[in-house]
């Protein structure tokens, strides 16, 4: 591997440590094509935060084995938190997931300005040791049978690193591929949606191995994960290399000077400023409605599927509340297929949807996003009323890529507005949204189900009103989609200042200062290109097979 700069100068009084940005400007030759793996490695590993309900059933009997040992009715939530002689609820552990994605976006948000600074590695390093360390103290929680400790380990600290790891390559894959931002941040971000198609299999292959008569196996599965992960996470943070300050493609133009696309700036936003900013609330407000109608389906995806057509995905002419017990279970194993096929359109959708948008342009992404979303729910009814099974699947498989696709587009969306310097950093803030939609989504979804059973409507009927809720949320993004207009010169930083920011962040100041010319020899060998992408190929192509063989259930 090419040089990578580790003769860079730092600033004055100090000296710079392996970890530090300035270490890991990239030399001449690098190939840009080796950061994406790198990304993908953290990401992959994170991404198993999605895939986290694989534990629940075993540790809701990680005392009984057998049989839950339940707790009794004055036993209530913080009890829970310290009680050692009974299981933990499902409802209980399901709280895990909802503060993973509470301090995704706190954390992104605090810290996305010292990750501008500290650069992608020291990001990646913090994460591993978060993510992997909160897994460790979740281990020590199951063990000792203390559910605060798994709140404490995976819940914050792993939390905290989930946002730290999300956010560590935004900034850097896109200056290194000015010219296909959201191919890149797509390819990342795809990692995180397909961190749970790897995780879940190999955790319920590892309890499987584990498991005893007297013991479930979640602890030392959570052990195993936990080392394997930081071996990877290590792997890809130490992998990461930032362009030096000037750096493009060979032959590329930037598209401001070749096309005059007023909605790419050149210029840069200062990351304390976004909050006072318009089109940085409009895209907070697109990002969560479009994420708020995507999450609300992926949560119900399951029982909706079996309720809306019951005995039909089986071939018997029954509703789903006149199936009796070994047909539900058949039809559980269809739905669980159906789920399958849903996290390949989730993880597709990233790639696809994020590439496409560099030929469409990110504004414009968005409003296919939310005309076809809106018109794709607006259709679940009538394909469920028509019993046509093709049709619902087909409309939500779609639906699923474009919210995958929207976590994918909007850091591209966000460098064309407020530029490249620091939107690491104005990502994070806006990864707010996220935990928004986190509450917003699945809310809305299960009270009105819960509100239309009340009223006595038959259980395929009680999701139409809420596709129709969607449809409105989805309205509401278009509109703010639509407001959207290049940023206003005043909110740019001025020459002095960006020239401020980068001595911050410790960039040079030039290209040739940092010994990169594009097209120079000593280029990276296309050996180590092929190993690294196989590194982290291998696995999700393991993963992909694993979620082919549930979709198969299905399609039986």
């Amino acid at each position: 591997m090419s040089s990578v700069g580790i003769d860079a100068v730092p600033g004055p009084g100090r000296s710079a440590g392996w970890l530090d940005k300035e270490h890991t400007i990239a030399g001449a030759g690098f190939n840009r094509w080796l950061v994406p793996p790198a990304a993908l490695a953290i990401h992959l590993c994170i991404g198993m935060a999605y895939g986290f309900s694989v534990f629940w059933l075993p540790l809701s009997k990680a005392l009984g084995i057998k049989e839950s040992i339940k707790c009794g009715p004055d036993v209530g939530f913080f009890q829970e938190l310290f009680i050692t002689s009974c299981d933990w609820k499902v409802s209980t552990l399901g709280w895990m997931y909802t503060l993973f994605f509470v301090f995704l976006g706190c954390s992104a948000a605090l810290w996305g300005g010292w990750l501008e600074r500290a650069g992608p590695r020291k990001a990646g390093v913090v994460s591993a040791l978060c993510w992997c360390g909160g897994m460790l103290i979740s281990a020590l929680g199951i063990h000792s049978h203390q559910f605060w400790l798994m709140i404490l380990g995976s819940g914050v600290i792993g939390g905290i690193g989930l946002g730290l790891g999300y956010i560590s390559p935004v900034s850097t894959l896109i200056k290194w591929f000015p010219d296909r931002r959201g191919m890149a941040t797509g390819m990342a971000i795809m990692g995180f949606g397909g961190g749970a198609m790897i995780g879940s299999p190999l955790a319920a292959e590892l309890m499987k191995s584990f498991a005893t008569s007297t013991d479930v196996g979640v602890t030392q599965t959570f052990v195993v994960m936990a080392l394997v992960y930081f071996v990877f996470m290590m792997g890809g943070a130490l992998g990461y290399r930032v362009p030096p300050t000037g750096w493009k493609p060979e032959g590329w133009t930037p598209p401001a000077a070749q096309t005059g696309n007023a909605m790419i700036t050149q210029r840069h936003v200062h990351v304390k400023k976004v909050w006072g900013i318009p089109q940085f609330w409009l895209v907070w407000v697109v990002l969560c409605m479009n994420v708020s109608a995507g999450i609300g389906v992926i949560g119900m995806a399951s029982p909706m599927l079996q309720e809306v057509f019951g005995g039909s995905l089986i071939g018997v002419p029954a509703k789903f509340v006149e199936l009796d017990k070994a047909q539900l279970a058949t039809i559980a194993g269809v739905a669980a297929g159906f789920t399958a096929l849903l996290s390949l359109f989730n993880i597709g959708g990233r790639f696809f949807w994020a590439s496409l948008s560099d030929k469409l342009g990110r504004k414009m992404t968005y409003v296919v996003f939310f005309v076809l979303g809106g018109l794709l729910y607006a259709s679940i009814p009538s394909s469920a009323a028509a019993g046509s099974t093709l049709l619902f699947v087909g409309a939500i498989c779609v639906i699923l890529s474009m919210y995958g696709g929207g976590f994918a587009t909007v850091p591209a969306y966000l460098a064309d507005l407020f530029g490249t310097q620091m939107v690491g950093a104005i990502h994070g803030r806006l990864l707010t949204a996220w935990a928004t939609a986190g509450i917003l989504g699945p809310v809305v979804v299960n009270y009105m189900r819960d509100y239309q059973l009340g009223l006595g409507l038959p259980r395929e009927q009680v999701y139409n009103q809420t596709m129709y809720i969607l449809v409105g949320m989805l309205a509401v993004g278009l509109v703010a989609n639509l407001m959207v207009k290049p940023v206003d010169a005043r909110h740019f930083m001025s020459d002095e200042e960006l020239a401020q920011e980068k001595k911050l962040a410790r960039e040079r100041a030039a290209a040739s200062e940092a010994g990169m010319v594009a097209g120079t020899s000593a280029a990276t060998s296309p050996v180590i290109v092929v190993l690294a992408w196989a590194a982290v190929g291998i696995p999700l192509a393991w993963g992909v097979y694993k979620t082919l063989i549930n979709v198969g259930k299905f399609f039986h």
